[in-house]
């Protein structure tokens, strides 16, 4: 089974928004018995909180259901337990370093680097623009998930 971690400040916004995505999409493609997907964030401020209510109702829009899901902060154990590792911008990218102590196996990347568009998602608590989130993330899970496919 591949396992993916989708990583982002506090895992209330972009994090779980590609959880869900990609979950959604796996399910559709009848891969749910192959690949695994967790979202977590690289600070605790956030730790136990649902999914903030704005990229909720972003992801009901499309009748993709985020319930259940409550922040995580990522652990050092985490880069063991995940094949991809995946952060929406550069500061995650450096967070995950800094909890990790590194990435000896290149596990970690950014979402949109597996697009013809690399890049950061901006983070959208702060932007309030969930309509371009959703679509970069949307984007960037369709690029994750044919990138695993060709490679599982």
């Amino acid at each position: 089974m591949v396992r993916v971690l989708f990583v982002c400040l506090g895992n209330i916004c972009r994090s779980p928004m590609a959880e869900f995505i990609m979950k959604d999409m796996i399910q559709k493609q009848g891969l749910a018995d192959k690949i695994y997907v967790e979202s977590a964030g690289t600070s605790d401020e956030e730790e136990g909180n649902p999914v903030y209510y704005l990229a909720k109702n972003k992801l009901d829009e499309y009748g993709i259901n985020s319930s259940g899901k409550v922040a995580r902060q990522l652990k050092y154990s985490d880069y063991d337990k995940f094949d991809y590792i995946v952060g929406m911008e550069n500061t995650n990218i450096r967070a995950c370093f800094r909890i990790f102590g590194g990435d000896n196996m290149n596990k970690i990347s950014r979402l949109l680097d597996f697009t013809d568009r690399p890049g950061d998602i901006d983070d959208p608590w702060y932007t309030r623009d969930f309509d371009t989130a959703y679509s970069e993330i949307y984007n960037g899970c369709d690029a994750l998930l044919k990138y695993i496919v060709q490679n599982m």
